[in-house]
């Protein structure tokens, strides 16, 4: 599906019905990442949108500059769209960066909160400098140069052999990323603000996951976040990388199911 939104043409997918669960794909994918959940958590009664971020997928891809901000406010706007005034909203990796604006901005539609492999932190400078490294050589050479970048760090160290083609899948995703959504991502992710301070202010219900072999942001990423926002839940998926999701279904799918079944109604 798709609807215009803050002028460009957001894409989109919406299934299920019952109380809605957004989820913010990480860089450098799309709402293909999600796919295992947009099948399997409808069958427990949610509604389940995953959205193309401007710049990926295939939602367009203008001119930057892009930022966190940008890409909270196209969600509050899909919100409209949609006539949904709360959500359940997950964001893994960057999709975890905006998750954090989107509470600091616009707490009133959040209803849960699940940070998925990612960190309240900013980069420090020698991150900042890669980032900016990397969105220059996208714009030069194209978007394998990040696909190469993240291929390997997507996935916990054993799964690149024993699963090639959910590899070449996700492999996919990324070379076929517009160069400026990428370049605009990098440079959005590299400008984030750090929440590691502001954690103990934000009053919602939230669950963090992490995955064990996570090689992009430990397991210590996600204890931070749940020592951090009062009440918060954690649950570390076992022999899982980045994308947990995708490698774990079922121990992926447990504790999101678990925290959306504690919400009041």
């Amino acid at each position: 599906m798709n609807a215009l939104i803050n002028g460009i043409n957001l894409v989109y997918e919406d299934a299920g019905s019952g109380p809605a669960v957004i989820l913010i794909h990480g860089f450098p994918l799309c709402r293909k990442m999600w796919r295992p959940q947009w099948n399997k958590l409808p069958l427990s009664g949610y509604r389940v949108i995953a959205p193309d971020l401007r710049g990926f997928g295939e939602s367009d891809a203008p001119d930057g500059p892009y930022g966190m901000g940008l890409y909270a406010d196209d969600l509050v706007g899909l919100m409209d769209h949609l006539e949904i005034e709360k959500a359940v909203i997950g964001g893994m990796s960057m999709g975890g960066y905006v998750l954090f604006n989107l509470l600091e901005r616009y707490p009133e539609r959040v209803r849960g909160a699940m940070f998925i492999t990612t960190r309240a932190n900013a980069d420090d400078e020698s991150g900042k400098a890669m980032r900016l490294q990397l969105a220059n050589d996208v714009r030069k050479f194209g978007p394998q140069v990040v696909a190469d970048s993240f291929e390997k760090l997507l996935f916990a160290p054993g799964t690149p052999d024993e699963r090639p083609k959910l590899m070449e899948e996700v492999y996919g995703w990324m070379v076929n990323t517009s160069s400026a959504g990428l370049a605009g991502g990098l440079l959005a992710m590299r400008e984030r603000k750090d929440y590691s301070s502001l954690l103990g202010s934000f009053k919602v219900p939230a669950l963090a996951i992490g995955a064990e072999l996570d090689q992009a942001a430990p397991p210590a990423t996600s204890r931070a976040i749940a020592a951090g926002i009062p009440g918060c839940r954690l649950a570390i998926i076992p022999a899982t990388g980045h994308l947990a999701n995708l490698e774990d279904v079922k121990a992926f799918n447990a504790p999101v199911l678990d925290f959306m079944a504690s919400l009041p109604g």
